[in-house]
């Protein structure tokens, strides 16, 4: 029996580490491909953060765990909206960039040291809305999907 429950997602985005680490950290370039809402943090590695709703309410929290520019971040990510979320704790989720051939490859992994979470089900539909809006955004300079 699998004790962990991970949801992994790789795609390729024409850009830069720089241009694409840029975007996963700014607020204003976050509102735009994830639908709204914000991380609110320093960026310092022990820090902690808060996703945000347009808002004001708080969906996700956490602290950053590891903080490499512009190859790696890692976040200790808990739900905070969702009370079947909440109870089940932390996760952990890795953002790793790899330069490749004019390109990005971005893997993102997100971990639940607990076997069937429901929380990573719920983000295992999240990222790939979320990541395609970001794809598109780099690339063309537009989002796909509209909340």
């Amino acid at each position: 029996m699998n004790e962990i429950s991970t949801f992994v997602y790789v795609t390729f985005i024409r850009t830069t580490p720089e241009r694409l680490w840029a975007a996963l950290i700014s607020p204003e370039f976050m509102k735009q491909y994830w639908f709204g809402m914000h991380i609110e943090t320093d960026w310092k590695l022990g820090s902690s953060w808060q996703l945000v709703f347009s808002d004001g309410r708080v969906a996700d929290s956490g602290e950053i765990v590891e903080f490499d520019p512009p190859s790696r971040l890692m976040l200790k990510w808990r739900n905070e909206w969702k009370p079947e979320f909440t109870a089940e704790g932390y996760s952990r989720c890795t953002m790793d960039l790899e330069p490749l051939e004019g390109a990005v490859k971005l893997t993102i992994t997100h971990v639940m040291d607990r076997p069937e979470s429901k929380f990573i089900q719920g983000v295992a539909g999240g990222w790939p809305r979320i990541l395609s809006n970001l794809k598109s955004l780099q690339e063309t300079g537009e989002i796909v999907l509209k909340g």
